[in-house]
């Protein structure tokens, strides 16, 4: 039915110009849409059940070269007439996508962040009648600071702790690119990087003119698990080093023998920092509420700024923020497998 949305295998929107499917494992729309490259955003296969649907993928470049880092196959770049991608502001190459079917005007943003922060500009919301949204921190209580203060804390940290090596937990995808300009701007002597942050460091400073200047730490990841850095070699952590590690490898056993053998502190960054368990649970000596995405408050600014007839709201707290834009006064509703289309509001 014309102009439903429904999630399923990614969120599916029927439009005039044809059925987009975004974000989902195995793509079988007319319009196929992945929003950036985190794994959980990127399709599986390339290949399509049905070979009338689209074989080609609307997203940035970027995002097409970085799936190949992430999944292994580069993605096929396709666009359309009626599709216009924005910047998301979540991480290099992410996308909103807007389409305009001559009656309605659909956005859906992915993962999205409208702060300016680093290399990447925030989100500017476009006008639309339909917004399918995330709502990651979709809950009043998550509300990070500005990020200039963040930044400035960060800064204090590293030098307090320059008479130590200090291991960076984020994302080899997002938080880590950050992190390494942060640490680069810092008093730190190195900004030191695993094997899979560089991997995805290399189509970022190809396509995005971004650069990064750090030192890769070769053979941190041992996929044996059976060796451990030399604490008198070359690869070993110093005072004043920064090690950047996505957050996956942080507990290898490789990470924490590096962390006992030279001292060092660690410290985590993401938003649910905002909590108080975050810190607890990942066993962080220093936790920083740094994140790719909107807070609860610039998720209700967001809104505010589409002005939507209707919204949809995904991932995360996507009850309780519906309900809030209820309250508030928009027609919104959190997606369910099969269940939300523009006729059950």
């Amino acid at each position: 039915m014309r102009g439903s949305v429904t999630l399923g295998d990614g969120v599916r929107i029927e439009t005039g110009v044809g059925t987009v499917v975004a974000d989902a494992k195995r793509p079988d729309g007319d319009l196929v849409v992945c929003s950036h490259a985190h794994t959980d955003h990127l399709p599986n296969t390339r290949s399509r059940s049905n070979t009338d649907h689209a074989t080609a993928t609307i997203c940035s470049p970027l995002t097409g070269a970085l799936a190949g880092v992430r999944r292994s196959t580069e993605l096929e770049v396709g666009e359309h007439p009626d599709v216009t991608l924005l910047p998301a502001g979540h991480v290099a190459g992410s996308r909103a996508v807007l389409i305009d079917d001559g009656d309605t005007r659909y956005c859906y943003t992915g993962d999205v962040c409208t702060r300016d922060r680093c290399h990447l500009d925030g989100f500017e919301p476009p006008d639309a009648d339909v917004l399918v949204m995330e709502a990651t921190y979709g809950k009043p209580g998550y509300v990070f600071p500005d990020h200039d203060e963040i930044e400035r804390a960060i800064f204090e940290w590293l030098e307090a702790t320059m008479h130590r090596p200090v291991i960076l937990v984020g994302y080899a995808l997002g938080r880590a690119q950050k992190l390494q300009h942060i640490v680069e701007r810092s008093a730190r002597t190195r900004c030191l990087i695993s094997e899979d942050v560089a991997a995805v460091n290399e189509p970022i400073e190809r396509l995005a003119d971004v650069t990064f200047d750090v030192e890769r730490l070769e053979d941190v990841l041992d996929p044996d698990g059976d060796e451990t850095l030399d604490p008198d070699g070359e690869e070993s952590l110093e005072p004043g080093d920064a090690l950047v590690v996505p957050s996956n490898v942080a507990s290898s056993q490789r990470i924490q023998q590096a962390t006992e053998g030279t001292d060092a502190l660690t410290a985590g960054f993401s938003g649910w920092a905002a909590g108080p368990s975050f810190r607890y649970r990942g066993g962080y000596d220093e936790t920083f509420p740094l994140s790719d995405h909107c807070d609860f408050e610039e998720l209700l600014a967001l809104v505010d700024a589409v002005d939507p007839d209707a919204v949809y709201t995904q991932h995360g707290f996507a009850d309780e923020f519906a309900q809030e834009l209820v309250s508030a006064g928009y027609r919104a509703r959190s997606l369910r497998r099969n269940q939300a289309t523009l006729s059950d509001f």
